[in-house]
């Protein structure tokens, strides 16, 4: 039976305001769209924040039996420099900075999307649509909106009516804020003439003469708007209502009110039941900004070759460490925070490293099917990942308890420990295991480990208990730690 049938889901609803339960449209079955990267530049880390949210999401509810369709869209087009509708578009800007085809810009920033992606050991979406690839479904949704009387056109441009919309639904529902106040703090801007309002926002756009991205519409050769192309492919893929929109926070407003404008004015209902929102990633106390230098990307925090901190670290670690954080939690990245991170990483797997070395007892001394449950309890808290990982922690107490001979479990029992940990560790949170376990290692490391083991021993013998203190220490400075137990002594490497 699916273990989902025997889980209750809280999510915090951004709609609501509140942890909502869980109920998909359809039992089993969860469509799940998060807004994926305009790729005219390398991913940043607060994307891979954002974006590692959402993939322990869809790894916990594909764990739990659900049957899920993760859309994940790629914006190749539309986006312009700012959200009132002016400037150049991102792509077509880096083609011509760069005097190259903009479907290299798109082509080179993609590729390097899924290198950073799978770097860090991200399952791939479902279906991953370009909004190159959905032109005519936009174009048709325009239409539809035009019909129904929520848009207009002006000089070979579509914009959606703001104002008119308002009249009978409510924007704002999502970022609560109100249409009046918005008309009060609106400057105006030059570029939006042709609008009725300021508030408005293009649903297509006429191209200039110089824009090199362009395709033929009822309107005129243009582009379509930034907000339209998510509601057009995830409609397409998910239906014009599905459970779950996710994305950053700094896409609240105005791109998802816009999503649930268009849907509204379109198809006569909100298309998202629940609204999910990963919130930011800041450097050392500071927001990310390339304007002062106060930004890291992913290859030099991986690389180790950057300003800010004190070494490499490896993706395990830099997903352990997001992991610890709630996703609707600001996020600080610091070396302090990654070093600490590292170290509880390190703990973790050596747990896991010893689990196939524990032997089964006849009877458990331990309650290892409430300890399961309290992991499930975590992830169905809108996946308070931070007390799974406490709970893990519980768990290699557990390990090292029954170890030293201070607890046992029954065949059953362990077996239920590894296998939960098992899921937790690698098939829900995503680590891999880079540790090198216990005793082992490579040949000679081993073997010049345990010949300095066997002189402590033979020092302990001999009551040096000064010589022994110092093997163990200096190897310690060299991140080599030393285990006694009733099985002797064995080693880890940090």
């Amino acid at each position: 039976m699916e273990l989902y049938k025997h889980q209750n889901i809280k999510i915090y609803n951004s709609l609501t305001g509140e942890k909502d339960n869980f109920k998909p449209i359809n039992e089993g079955y969860i469509g799940m769209y998060v807004c994926g990267p305009t790729v005219y530049s390398n991913v940043h880390l607060g994307n891979v924040r954002t974006f590692m949210s959402f993939d322990v999401i869809f790894r916990y509810l594909k764990h739990l039996g659900f049957k899920v369709r993760y859309v994940r869209n790629i914006t190749d087009a539309g986006h312009l420099e700012n959200d009132a509708d002016v400037g150049e578009d991102k792509i077509t800007k880096k083609a011509r900075l760069e005097e190259i085809e903009p479907m290299e810009v798109v082509q080179r920033y993609t590729v390097d999307f899924h290198n950073i992606l799978n770097t860090f050991n991200f399952l791939p979406p479902s279906i991953e649509p370009t909004a190159t690839g959905h032109i005519i479904e936009q174009i048709e949704l325009i239409k539809t909106i035009i019909d129904n009387g929520f848009a207009y056109e002006v000089n070979g441009s579509v914009y959606f009516d703001v104002h008119k919309y308002d009249e009978t639904n409510n924007y704002g529902v999502l970022s609560k804020r109100k249409l009046e106040d918005l008309i009060h703090n609106t400057r105006a801007l030059d570029g939006q003439s042709d609008k009725k309002n300021p508030q408005d926002f293009a649903l297509w756009k006429k191209a200039e003469p110089t824009h090199i991205m362009r395709w033929p519409s009822p309107w005129s050769d243009g582009f379509p708007g930034w907000h339209l192309e998510c509601t057009a492919m995830s409609t397409k893929y998910l239906g014009d209502q599905f459970d779950i929109h996710g994305g950053g926070m700094d896409l609240k407003f105005p791109h998802h009110e816009c999503e649930i404008a268009q849907n509204q004015a379109a198809l006569g209902k909100s298309p998202v039941n629940y609204w999910m929102h990963a919130n930011m990633l800041e450097l050392n106390g500071q927001r990310m900004s390339k304007s002062t230098g106060n930004t890291v990307n992913p290859d030099e925090l991986l690389s180790g070759n950057n300003n800010f901190f004190s070494k490499a670290y490896t993706p395990s670690v830099i997903r352990f460490f997001v992991a610890q954080s709630s996703y609707r939690s600001i996020l600080d990245l610091t070396d302090d925070g990654l070093l600490a991170s590292e170290k509880g990483y390190n703990r973790l797997m050596d747990g896991v490293n010893q689990l196939d070395h524990l032997k089964a007892s006849k009877t458990s001394t331990l309650d290892i099917a409430t300890w399961k449950q309290k992991c499930y309890d975590a992830m169905n808290d809108d996946f308070n990942t931070p007390i799974v990982i406490a709970n893990l922690f519980e768990a290699v107490k557990y390990i090292n308890q029954i170890k030293e001979g201070s607890a046992t479990l029954n065949a059953t029992d362990l077996e239920d420990l590894k296998t939960t940990i098992h899921a937790f560790v690698y098939d829900i949170l995503g680590l891999k295991n880079d540790k090198t376990e216990a005793g082992a290692g490579t040949d000679k490391l081993s073997g010049a480990v345990q010949l300095l083991i066997k002189l402590r021993q033979e020092a302990r013998v001999n009551k040096d208990f000064a010589l022994s203190d110092q093997i163990r220490d200096e190897l310690a400075e060299a991140g080599i730690q030393l285990k006694d137990g009733k099985d002797g002594t064995t080693f880890t490497t940090n």
